[in-house]
This record gives structure tokens, C-alpha cells and sequence, in this order.
């Protein structure tokens, strides 16, 4: 399976000195979701090993209906590229916004944490080719970045 949502409701021991969801929260509900796409997909234990550019728009009410989307966008030998994006609203409304973004890489491991291959992810739609696309410029551009630190 290519794409993961968890949903859920945001709870009171989630708040933040401001009465929102703490933004580690928020890391950790992302990790989870990719987590749990990387295993999906390569039908092993998975280890979180970047997570980068994550972006939040908006807080996260208590009580707010939160989903966690984690789609495969790319695959390397071992290494999985997910995009995550996080949506929340209130229930009553209906409407759910975008409240955060990233990009994660998890690569399978055996059992004692050596990478091992995962089956190679082909983008069919125009959409999964272009996030494709995006997650491997990205992964490149941290490669190089890298590399002159």
C-alpha cells in the first residue's frame, strides 16, 4: 500500500502553553503515519532516518478532527520518500485545512539495523509522478547540501 491515513481527534493532554497541539506533537503524529507507510510498503521494520522541510500552516485546535496522510512519493535501494501532510478542522464545521507538511525517508532495516532493498514504487498518475519528482529533487538537493557542510 502507497498511501496511509490515520485519523483521529486531538486530545486535552496534547495542548501547548497556548491551548493548542504542541508541535512535537505534531512531529510525532507525522512519524507514526510515515512509519506506518514504510512498513506498509516494504513489509519490514522501517527506521526514521530524515525528516525535513516540515512546514506548519495553521494550529491544531483540541478537540479538531486530525488526519495524517502519508503517501509514498519516491524509493532508492533501501530508502522510502513520504510525503505527509496533516489536515484538521473542527467536526461540527466539516471543513478540514491543511495544517502541516513534510517530507520523511525511512529505510528498512534487518535485525540488526543493516539496510535492506524494498520493492521499487512506480508513480502511475500525473500527480504521484510529480510528487515523485519533487521528493527526489529534494532528496538531492539535501545530498549536496551535505556535502559542502
Amino acid at each position: 500500500m502507497s498511501t496511509i491515513t490515520l485519523r483521529f481527534l486531538a486530545e486535552p493532554s496534547t495542548v501547548n502553553f497556548g491551548g493548542k497541539v504542541h508541535g512535537g506533537t505534531v512531529m510525532k503524529w507525522i512519524d507514526e503515519a510515515g512509519y506506518a507507510c514504510a512498513t506498509s510498503w516494504s513489509k519490514r521494520y522501517c527506521v526514521t532516518v530524515f525528516i525535513g522541510s516540515i512546514r506548519f500552516h495553521h494550529p491544531i485546535m483540541i478537540g479538531d478532527l486530525v488526519e495524517v496522510e502519508a503517501k509514498l512519493a519516491y524509493t532508492g535501494n533501501s530508502s522510502m520518500n513520504i510525503a505527509v501532510e496533516v489536515r484538521s478542522g473542527d467536526m461540527k464545521g466539516g471543513e478540514m485545512q491543511k495544517t502541516a507538511e513534510c517530507l520523511i525517508v525511512f529505510v528498512s532495516v534487518d535485525s540488526h539495523g543493516r539496510p535492506l532493498p524494498v520493492a521499487p514504487y512506480m508513480p502511475g498518475t500525473d500527480e504521484a509522478k510529480a510528487l515523485a519528482a519533487q521528493a527526489k529533487a529534494h532528496l538531492e538537493a539535501s545530498r549536496a547540501a551535505a556535502g559542502t557542510a
